[in-house]
């Protein structure tokens, strides 16, 4: 266990701010530990009025605003919280900091100035906050002792200044930073902390995953300003720990540990000593900022079934002062290891601790209807997470968004393994140089900030190509973040398939597909794992529970019991996906409602339950224990039917009439709205945008492997898609072998899922395309007059049995993406072609 926190005070009970303000003094005196702003005693701090009201809200106050330690990986008995009630005020562009200046306005900090639990509830792209403190005498700065002011995160560019000196400056909503602030005091009495901050939100290309200056009724949300996370100090000695670098190495049961310092000369050496409990695990000495290797014999591994942590306690001792301590801090970690191997199947998958686990997760987006970006309590903050393991989940996906490090050591404790996103930039169009530069140093910032928690097992530096610009940098970062942190998965581009992207890098650990409601369904490679990124978005509405009147979700149900079957038949496919395409986790959107989105378990306000919890456990407990890595699913394709005619065939060579004869088969086609034409050898069919060949069967079975060749002429090539061939289904095609408008390519394709051509056709030519689904492979290919175009991962099928149809699709159960051109010897096949065979076969037709 950790070593206990200095004490705080209890929660505090609502009653007169004035009675607060009244009082600040006196808590002063007394050593408070969370000392608040001096403000004229007759200015009344108060909440705005929230949309939404959590079981939390009414616990905050100036005497309660985040008290807790806001550093549980590196402690020291001595501190002072500075949280509370500041002085505020708006602020314009190269404004004098208004030193000495009381200030019109009262914020409780640390809320950002949107939400209403700061009490001003507005945006402001500039701001100043103001206050004082005193420094207690028994700290004794100086020469020897050093006072140093620490700030949680601050949203986005930060000046500090104290006493009218600037001490710290900081850009970047995320990262926490720091400033001596000794030389900046005076003797005695009360001393002024001035911060500065602008954010201007999206109108820049400054980092800030789903905040928007203008929220949408989507997936974007309010904005979160200023000082956002918990602001405090404390005296160190001038020699002394700065941070810890801690990498457990579970084969060779050490710690690898090197003690980071300042001030510190060769006279002061490191003693580190490990406990379990009261017991002493090892003791080691060494020099300071430099590799240390600490042993834990016989490591009890950290597991989300067993989070144990081992507490550390890290002491500088002078040499040359017959050992005595110059510095002591407490601290923990765990011992576990992250990676990939085969599993029985063959395949790669994620391994924790050497063996194969499923990682179960959802979307955490991190929001809250009062605090918005910062949790009204610690008790708050730790709520989604214990709600997790409640539900049966092992993981959580922190989407674009950074949080407090006491909800990395809840996640430690409570045995949850984290997937943490770098926050995005704004979406729409690609960010200019220097943007990207100050992304990539944010990036890197987050990584070296946060690579202690045992909890994170992955970095993922993009998001559906949210703010991407190359997708050989995407590959470059990705090797960066891997070489800055060698101990966890890169997930380069989470959701790579989807929206902004441009394309798979092929760097990273992983393979990451969104699809809604999905899963998604990627397949390792020789090199990288894979995983479903997002799916699911099932939603409810809960009236009294919502941001806006009316809710929002991938696909909407009427009720809880709806929502349950739901949530439970599209876990199941994730478990199939498991077994079948070796996916290594899936995560589901999402752990809370937020704002206009309503998919979560519970509502935004945490008020209300909307599945039944025990249905969902059962289910995610399920997965985890199946998706084991033995494989077990899928279909084992038979050998097909040998030679190049195929199964069925349609050579078109009728010339009249309203039948295409099946020349293999005896599926032949009824023709509607189409006319005969000349083709590449003899007739063809020609269609206008409204017609069909109809085989009256299911030619194709989707479970298996086959192939689907034709020669097709475009009368246009525009924005619009055409379909030579697909199956229907009832809802989306089986396949489509088509001209896809949006990329003005050929492709073969499921819904969601293309595997396209090089360059655009030219209408009035003849092209020869085949599309083949080989099961074994788990690919879905596209072939272009013979020659390989492109290759997609595509493990399992997509859709039931239905016609296959010949000139038009059908997508949500409606016939659509009618042929414009000409269409000429069909053929299916119920095996996958070689790459020998289908240059025959485009040959043949020359």
């Amino acid at each position: 266990m950790l070593p206990p926190a200095p004490p705080t005070r209890s929660r505090g009970r609502r009653f007169r701010w004035r009675t607060v303000l009244a009082t600040m003094s006196a808590l002063l005196l007394t050593g408070s530990l969370t000392p608040v702003a001096t403000a004229e005693p007759d200015v009344d701090w108060s909440p705005g009025e929230p949309r939404l009201v959590t079981p939390w809200t009414h616990d905050v106050s100036p005497e309660n605003a985040l008290p807790e330690y806001p550093r549980p990986q590196l402690t020291r008995s001595e501190w002072r919280n500075l949280n509370g009630v500041w002085e505020f005020a708006g602020a314009t562009e190269g404004e004098r900091p208004p030193f000495g200046e009381t200030l019109p306005e009262r914020i409780l900090v640390p809320y950002p100035t949107e939400s209403a639990l700061s009490g001003i509830q507005r945006h402001e792209d500039h701001m100043w906050y103001r206050r004082t403190f005193e420094v207690p005498a028994k700290w004794r700065i100086g020469e020897h002792n050093r006072l140093t002011l620490h700030f949680g995160a601050v949203d986005y560019e930060a000046t500090v200044y104290v006493n009218g000196q600037e001490v710290a400056s900081h850009t970047g909503g995320y990262g926490s930073f720091s400033a001596d602030v000794t030389d900046a005091l005076t003797p005695r009495g009360e001393q002024e902390i001035v911060v500065g901050v602008t954010d201007r939100t999206d109108a820049t290309w400054q980092p800030v995953g789903k905040q928007r200056a203008v929220p949408d009724r989507g997936i974007f949300y309010e904005g979160a300003s200023g000082i956002w996370q918990t602001v405090w100090m404390e005296p160190v000695s001038s020699a002394h720990v700065t941070t810890l670098d801690m990498v457990p190495d579970i084969d060779e049961s050490v710690l690898n540990l090197t003690v980071n310092t300042a001030g510190a000369s060769e006279d002061v050496a490191v003693e580190a000593v490990v406990r379990d409990g009261r017991r002493v695990v090892s003791r080691t000495r060494g020099a300071a900022d430099a590799p240390l290797s600490v042993p834990v014999p016989d490591a009890k591994l950290w597991s989300p079934d067993s989070p144990f942590l081992y507490d550390l306690e890290v002491v500088l001792r002078d040499r040359g002062g017959k050992g005595r301590p110059v510095d002591r801090v407490s601290s923990y970690f765990g011992m576990r290891e992250i990676d990939m191997a085969e599993g029985e199947d063959g395949r790669l998958r994620i391994t924790l601790n050497g063996e194969v686990l499923f990682l179960m997760s959802t979307l955490d987006q991190g929001y809250w209807p009062d605090g918005i970006y910062t949790a009204p309590t610690d008790e708050a903050l730790r709520f989604d997470l214990e709600a997790h393991k409640r539900l049966g989940f092992n993981t959580v996906r922190k989407h674009i968004k950074t949080e407090p490090d006491r909800w990395y050591y809840h996640a430690d404790r409570l045995g949850l393994l984290v997937w943490q996103d770098m926050p995005s930039m704004r979406t729409g169009g690609r960010p200019p140089a220097d943007a990207a530069a100050q992304f990539e140093a944010e990036l890197h910032e987050l990584v070296e900030q946060k690579k202690n928690w045992t909890s994170i097992i992955g970095w993922v530096p993009f998001n559906e190509g949210w703010g991407e610009w190359s997708r050989e940098d995407t590959g470059r970062i990705a090797d960066e973040v891997a070489e800055q942190d060698p101990t966890r998965l890169v997930n380069a581009h989470s959701g790579v398939n989807c929206c902004d992207s441009l394309g798979d890098s092929g760097k990273g650990h992983v393979i990451d597909w969104h699809a809604y409601v999905g899963p998604a369904t990627p397949t390792p490679d020789a090199h990288r794992v894979s995983i479903d990124g997002e799916h699911g978005g099932f939603g409810l509405e809960v009236e009294g529970h919502m941001w806006f009147g009316e809710g929002h979700a991938y696909e909407m149900v009427p009720d809880s019991e709806s929502l349950t079957a739901a949530y439970v038949d599209n876990q199941r496919a994730v478990l199939e996906a498991a077994r079948s395409c070796a996916i290594s986790g899936a995560i589901y959107t999402q752990v809370t409602d937020v704002e206009h989105e309503v998919n979560g378990f519970f509502t935004y306000d945490r008020q209300v339950e909307k599945m039944d919890f025990d249905a969902v456990r059962e289910i995610n407990e399920e997965i985890i224990e199946g998706a084991d890595g033995t494989g077990g699913g899928g279909v084992e394709p038979g050998p097909g039917t040998p030679g190049l005619d195929g199964v069925h065939a349609y050579p078109f060579d009728e010339g009249a009439g309203e039948t295409a004869a099946d020349a293999v088969g005896g599926a032949d086609a009824t023709l509607t709205g189409a006319e005969w034409t000349d083709g590449v050898r003899g007739g063809a069919v020609s269609f206008g945008g409204a017609g069909e060949a109809d085989t009256g069967a299911a030619l194709v079975n989707p479970q298996g492997s086959y192939s689907v060749s034709a020669w097709v002429r475009l009368d246009e090539a525009g924005d619009g898609f055409q379909t030579v061939v697909s199956q229907d289904t009832g809802a989306h095609s089986a396949f489509f072998l088509q001209y896809s408008g949006q990329d003005q390519r050929w492709a073969m394709s499921y819904a969601g899922l293309r595997a396209l051509s090089a360059e655009k056709p030219e209408p009035g030519r003849w092209y020869h395309l085949t599309g083949v689904r080989d099961v074994r492979a788990g690919t879905l290919s596209l072939y272009v007059d013979g020659e390989h175009a492109d290759t997609k991962s595509a493990c399992l099928a997509d859709g039931g049995e239905g016609n296959t149809v010949i000139g038009r699709a059908q997508y949500g159960g409606q016939e659509v993406d009618h042929l414009r051109g000409d269409v000429d010897e069909v053929r299916i096949f119920d095996r996958a072609l070689s790459r020998e065979e289908i240059a025959q076969l485009a040959s043949a037709g020359n």
